[in-house]
Parts: structure tokens; C-alpha cells; sequence
């Protein structure tokens, strides 16, 4: 995966990472972005470093090309396990996924 623009609609760059603790291995996420998340052999999803290489380190997180944005977005809405965080570098606020909504800062 080359990673160019790496950042959100309203011009941050932005990051996800999976909790792993809460991941049920449906695969959702590599289905809406195979290049973005990988299931491992574990049955587990991970995030894919630039070096298209699993980024297993528990809270590994990896950032979000342009192109890409809804794709990632859509996983993080539709996960069964709630455990996709996108947020932004900047401040480390999340604004997909279950924290999200929580604080207030989500955005449709």
C-alpha cells in the first residue's frame, strides 16, 4: 500500500487502530478495505503498516489514505465487535468508532 494523502475530509491526518480484545474475526473490515486491515492467522483483524506488513503491537495504528477514508469509515460503522478507532494525529481524538459517539465528536 503506498500511503499518499493520508488525511480526512476536513484536512487532518488521521489514524485507526483495532482493539483486538474486542475483535470477533468477522472480517468485515479487510472485506471494505483489504488494503487498510488484514485477518491474521489468529482469526483477528490488524491494521497493515505502508510496507503492506500486519502491525500486530497491541494499539498499532496506522494512518488513513484519502482514497481510502470511507472505506475505513464504513468498517469502523459496521463492525460487529466495535472495535475500529479512526482519529485524528493531531489530538488523538476519535471521531469513528465506539468512542466516537461516546464523546460527542462523532460525525456522519
Amino acid at each position: 500500500m503506498r500511503v499518499q494523502q493520508e488525511v480526512g475530509a476536513d484536512g487532518e491526518t488521521l489514524e485507526v487502530w483495532i482493539d483486538q480484545d474486542l475483535c470477533t474475526g468477522d472480517g468485515i473490515c479487510a472485506q471494505y478495505a483489504p488494503e487498510v486491515f488484514e485477518l491474521d492467522i489468529d482469526g483477528l483483524a490488524y491494521v497493515k503498516g505502508s510496507d503492506d506488513e500486519l502491525l500486530q503491537d497491541r494499539g498499532a495504528t496506522t494512518r488513513v489514505p484519502l482514497p481510502l477514508l470511507n472505506d475505513v469509515v464504513d468498517s469502523a460503522k459496521e463492525c460487529p465487535g466495535d472495535c475500529i478507532h479512526v482519529r485524528r494525529v493531531s489530538d488523538r481524538v476519535e471521531i469513528y468508532g465506539p468512542d466516537a459517539e461516546r464523546l460527542g465528536s462523532h460525525r456522519a
